[in-house]
C-alpha cells in the first residue's frame, strides 16, 4: 500500500534520514542544524519551519511510526491471544527500526524513548481507563521500555512470539480488566 504525504511530510522526512545518516557518521552532539538541513538539503528556515531542535526530529519520528502502526491495526482487541498479537506487531515494528533505535542508544538518548512511551501510555489510560491508579501506565511504558532496550543489546535475538507472550502473560496475570 502506497502512502501519498503532503510536501511538508516530505520535507520531514529528509530531515529524519538526514539525521540518522548524520548519526550513523558523528556523535550526536557534534552534530548541527546546518549539518542536518545541508544532508537534506533543506533551507534552515524550512528546518525551523518543522523542529525546533534536534531532539524534536528524533520525536516526529517516534510520532510518524506510531500513527502507521496503529493504521494498520485492523480491529480492536478483546482476548489475550489479541494483545499478544499486538506485541508482536510492535516488536516487528521495533525491530524493523533497529538500527535507529541503535544510533540512538549509542546517543544515550533512549530516555527520548522512554518519555515518549510514557506520555502515550499516560494518554491512552487517561482515554481508555480514566478509573485506573495513574501510575498503572508507566508500568507499561517502562516495561517495554525495558524489554525493548535490553533486546536491542541482544541484537534483536530472542524469538518475537516468546518476548510477546511473556510480555501479555505478566499483565494478563495482574489484572485481566486492563488489556
Amino acid at each position: 500500500c502506497l502512502m501519498e504525504y503532503a510536501k511538508e511530510e516530505y520535507t520531514k522526512h529528509y530531515i529524519v534520514q538526514a539525521l540518522f545518516k548524520l548519526m550513523n557518521e558523528n556523535e550526536y552532539d557534534k552534530i548541527s542544524v546546518i549539518d542536518i538541513v545541508n544532508k537534506a538539503g533543506v533551507g534552515r528556515a524550512t528546518f525551523y519551519r518543522h523542529f525546533k531542535k534536534k531532539e524534536d526530529i528524533i520525536i516526529y519520528f517516534f510520532e510518524h511510526n506510531r500513527k502507521d502502526f496503529i493504521a494498520n491495526q485492523h480491529y480492536y482487541p478483546r482476548c489475550k491471544e489479541d494483545y499478544i498479537a499486538i506485541v508482536k506487531d510492535s516488536l516487528y515494528k521495533f525491530k524493523e527500526k533497529k538500527e535507529v533505535f541503535k544510533l540512538l542508544r549509542k546517543a544515550h538518548l533512549e530516555s527520548l524513548y522512554l518519555d515518549y512511551l510514557n506520555q502515550n501510555y499516560l494518554a491512552l489510560f487517561s482515554k481508555d481507563y480514566p478509573n485506573k491508579h495513574p501510575f498503572e501506565p508507566l508500568i507499561y511504558s517502562g516495561m517495554l521500555f525495558n524489554i525493548s532496550i535490553a533486546w536491542l543489546d541482544h541484537d534483536c535475538q530472542e524469538d518475537i512470539n516468546e518476548l510477546a507472550f511473556l510480555i501479555v502473560d505478566k499483565i494478563y496475570k495482574n489484572d485481566k480488566n486492563t488489556l
